[in-house]
């Protein structure tokens, strides 16, 4: 009895040791976890920076009519409180119609300005964006990175340093995306403000 023992807890230790050997050999090895903020990447790489600079181009002569239109509304209005004792009612009431037809005009102006500069703003993030994340995939899967999170987009309480992944990606998409005429890039920042 004592030798059926004795071979029933080798075979039990056989069993488990091969068991725990299956178990560790399954285990995957482990993987990174990256952080990144895919605005401030986009905006920071040198096609980014170019873009932004040429919407801003683009929509200052609106910018600079929305500035006159309001000058314009203004001016009304200080005539209206300057002179309201000395003018006539009919000088009043068409000064007060044509400050509300002005603001009107202002208000969709300003509208139809802010909706363009969003829809091509949005255009140029996204023909970035599809750019963008196949050197992000390039880039983890080259680094042994199993996630890579938008910290931007998910709430992340605490994140080392280390696995902040913004400037590697933005120096890679700009060596796989050469701007021609751009100026040489700054040193990429974490969180830059958006043009709205």
């Amino acid at each position: 009895m004592k030798n059926r023992l004795i071979v029933l807890v080798a075979l039990l230790a056989v069993v488990a040791g091969s068991a725990t050997l299956r178990a560790q050999s399954a285990a995957p090895a482990q993987s990174k976890i990256g952080v990144i903020n895919i605005q401030a990447a986009i905006a920071n790489t040198v096609e980014g920076k170019k873009v932004i600079g040429d919407l801003q181009k683009k929509y200052q002569p609106r910018q600079t009519e929305l500035q006159r239109l309001q000058q314009e509304i203004q001016a009304i209005q200080d005539q209206l409180t300057k002179q309201q004792a000395t003018l006539s009612e009919e000088e009043q009431g068409r000064l007060s119609r044509d400050a509300e037809e002005k603001q009107k005009l202002l208000k969709r102006s300003a509208e139809d300005a802010q909706n363009d500069f969003n829809r091509d703003r949005d255009e140029t993030i996204n023909r970035i964006g599809v750019k963008m994340v196949k050197v992000i995939n390039e880039y983890a899967s080259q680094n042994g990175f199993a996630l890579i999170l938008d910290d931007a987009q998910i709430p992340i309480y605490f994140a080392s340093k280390d696995i902040e992944v913004t400037a590697e990606i933005v120096k890679r998409y700009d060596a796989a995306n050469p701007v021609a005429d751009a100026a040489p890039a700054a040193k990429p920042a974490t969180h830059p403000t958006t043009p709205k």
